[in-house]
């Protein structure tokens, strides 16, 4: 399949104004759900279509609404979580500048099907345009009654709030970021009781990502049938892909799931430039494990990725080309995760500063061979020993680099040098 879903009409530059987005179908979803489908029948076409969480997860999001339970006497609520802050990803980000009527369509839809009238939509506070982008398109769906009291003469009332975020990577996890919207520091919670049962304000709460609520429109104007019969029965649709690092095209893709991953590298992204050698690829953001040049070949798709040693989850693709040094490439993602490290479990507060300090140390040309032993040791003291996945996602890049990597690590030791004579970034790939 070719055709472009979520971004079918994205190069439109007026089709985040609400008349454009109209006049190429918008709301029509809506309109539909309204008068024809009841909320179980809405969540059980969701449930159909085989959509999968596009934030990074891939729960099945039908199953997610449908754990809300329906006899509930407390208030239910939706949170959008447009808090897109993982390394290398944004998706979310080009969504709500340039579409952001899609996104709030596939918002209303979802509050309608769990039984919500009133949905935060909690975005990353750095994004300013993006924020814009939302306020004003919510502003205009109030001022077509598709938002506010009785949508549409159906009798369902649903209000949108905007909150910005706090400015955290963990902002991003869903507790984290429920915490957050309660005006708490947004410390994880221990799960269980699950949000589906007791989430914000202690209330049934469902959180979906941007992309994946993008995607409920569709479903409901061309069926649960269509959308499944796109790519692997276990992985269906379209994934809009974030492809960034030594790539002659960067930018964002949205492929069939399944796509194959040397595809995207060398026919959408054009390749590595100057014709280098490929060295490695970080297939789902910066918290899975890397893959090497021998598995350019594997499937797009979650089930395809994770049986070839790693993680899709959010599909931002990060290439490097074989001048990167994987000692200083995981130095410096783990500072990135000491930084953002709430504090709240002791594994990750000091264990994601140990791998710092170990990291630099060999980088530096100061390291022991019993600091490789220490780093594994202290991965694995950390990973899936704490509240949230935060430092499973910060060990995953320093065992698989030493897993595939050993060798550079042992030169950096030896050698109290790096064996590449260039090791920093800037925009245009690596200086001296």
């Amino acid at each position: 399949m070719s055709e472009r879903v979520l971004f079918k009409y994205i190069d439109d530059p007026k089709q985040h104004e609400i008349g454009t987005y109209t006049q190429h179908g918008g709301y029509a979803a809506l309109k539909k759900v309204l008068k024809e489908i009841k909320p179980a029948d809405l969540i059980e076409m969701v449930k159909k279509s085989g959509l999968r969480g596009r934030g990074g997860a891939g729960f099945p999001t039908g199953l997610k609404w449908g754990f809300v339970p329906k006899n509930s006497d407390k208030p239910k609520y939706l949170c959008v979580n447009a808090d897109e802050s993982e390394p290398g990803t944004f998706k979310d980000r080009q969504l709500m500048e340039y579409d952001p009527h899609q996104v709030l369509e596939g918002t209303i839809l979802a509050s309608y099907a769990i039984g919500c009238h009133h949905c935060y939509f909690y975005i990353r506070g750095e994004f300013v345009f993006g924020y814009k982008r939302v306020a004003q398109a919510v502003e205009e769906v109030y001022q077509k009654g598709f938002l506010g009291k009785n949508i549409l003469g159906s009798g369902y009332d649903l209000d949108v709030t905007i909150v910005r975020g706090g400015g955290a990577y963990i902002c991003g996890e869903e507790t984290g970021l429920i915490e957050s919207l309660e005006g708490k520091r947004a410390f994880p919670r221990v799960k269980p009781p699950f949000p589906a049962v007791s989430g914000l304000y202690n209330c049934p709460t469902v959180v979906n990502n941007v992309e994946t609520l993008a995607c409920i429109p569709h479903i409901v104007n061309r069926g649960a049938e269509w959308f499944a019969s796109i790519g692997p029965p276990k992985s269906p649709g379209t994934k809009v892909v974030c492809l960034s690092g030594h790539i002659n095209k960067p930018g964002n893709y949205e492929l069939e799931m399944g796509a194959p991953l040397k595809e995207l590298i060398y026919t959408h992204g054009r390749g590595i430039p100057g014709g280098r050698k490929l060295k490695a690829v970080i297939p789902g953001g910066s918290s899975v494990p890397l893959l090497t040049e021998k598995s350019i070949d594997v499937k797009l798709d979650f089930d395809s990725v994770a049986a070839a040693g790693s993680l899709l989850g959010c599909a931002a693709v990060i290439v490097m080309d074989d001048r990167t040094c994987m000692v200083w490439m995981v130095q410096r993602l783990s500072e990135f995760y000491e930084h953002e490290s709430c504090g709240k479990c002791t594994p990750c507060r000091e264990g994601t500063m140990w791998l710092v300090e170990i990291l630099s140390r060999i980088e530096e040309g100061r390291g022991g061979m019993k600091d490789l032993d220490i780093l594994l040791d202290i991965c694995d003291n950390i990973g899936f020993k704490t509240v949230c996945a935060l430092a499973d996602g910060a060990v995953a890049p320093v065992v698989s680099a030493i897993q595939h990597f050993k060798d550079e690590f042992i030169y950096h030791i030896e050698n109290k040098k790096c064996p590449l004579p260039h090791r920093n970034f800037d925009f245009d790939g690596f200086v001296n």
